[in-house]
């Protein structure tokens, strides 16, 4: 197998990436570990930036998000039990951010790429990178199948995170350096069946640390609160959840809009 440029992962850059060199006529594989159905169901962040929601219009990955998507002009900074809006469309001549999850995004990418001709193969694994500082790289990868194979390329664009095959391929010392900081606090992430307690997205300031309130759906709702980044999801009933996200939003007789916990998390 040969192509311009292999592409480790299918997450937003990857498909992006894949797609605005197509657009330029340059070909592209994308190897993805995960199928196509895990990745389109794994709800992730969900804010866009307004750069990003014009890329997307660029390229043509913008009709469903244009349709569906929320369109926030603002946001809430809420401490010493106050609320305090920032209108970010005024003071930032037009800008708008708009909530649209990230699993949606990548429903529409995988689909235009493969409307359009893209190869992605999905659950193969890539298991090696060589000659990476050579003009004639490759990329070893294991289909679902157990079949090894080798794709020959021009370049390769490693899209698969800090903890992927592609940043362990990269020559250490000159060519590659880690800066890693421990910060000593986590957030403690949930996700809700609830509908929303705002309707932009609040910041908020307590005593007992940050807390962020924010929407994926008309019925599901995206939390955290600050904790102890050793602390256990165990020790964290929904009950003792729901009274510690009110504790760091409240005042001014605002109160979230509490429903079934269905995820949690500690992300350090």
């Amino acid at each position: 197998m040969r192509t311009q440029v292999a592409i480790i992962g299918a997450g937003p850059a990857g498909l992006m990436l894949s797609h605005m060199l197509y657009l330029r006529g340059i070909d592209s594989v994308i190897i993805e570990s995960r199928s196509r159905e895990a990745i389109e169901a794994t709800i992730r962040a969900g804010v866009l930036e307004q750069s990003t929601v014009d890329l997307m219009a660029q390229i043509g990955a913008g009709e469903r998000m244009k349709r569906e998507g929320f369109v926030h002009h603002g946001f809430e900074l809420r401490f010493a039990g106050r609320s305090h809006r920032i209108n970010l469309h005024d003071l930032a001549k037009g800008r708008v951010i708009t909530v649209y999850a990230q699993h949606e995004v990548l429903k529409d990418l995988i689909a235009l790429r493969l409307r359009t001709g893209g190869q992605i193969h999905f659950e193969a694994k890539a298991t090696g990178l060589e000659d990476v500082t050579s003009d004639q790289p490759k990329v070893r990868f294991a289909t679902k199948d157990g079949e090894d194979k080798e794709l020959a390329c021009d370049f390769i664009a490693g899209c698969d995170g800090s903890h992927g095959v592609s940043r362990a391929a990269i020559p250490e010392g000159s060519v590659r350096q880690d800066y890693f900081r421990v910060y000593p606090f986590g957030w403690f992430g949930i996700l809700a069946k609830a509908p929303p307690s705002s309707d932009e997205l609040i910041y908020a300031h307590h005593e007992r640390g940050f807390a962020l309130v924010s929407t994926r759906s008309p019925d599901v709702q995206r939390m955290y609160f600050q904790c102890d980044p050793n602390d256990a999801v165990d020790n964290w009933p929904d009950e003792r959840i729901w009274a510690e996200l009110q504790a760091h939003t409240a005042g001014e007789g605002f109160r979230l809009k509490e429903g079934p916990i269905f995820q949690k998390g500690i992300i350090p």
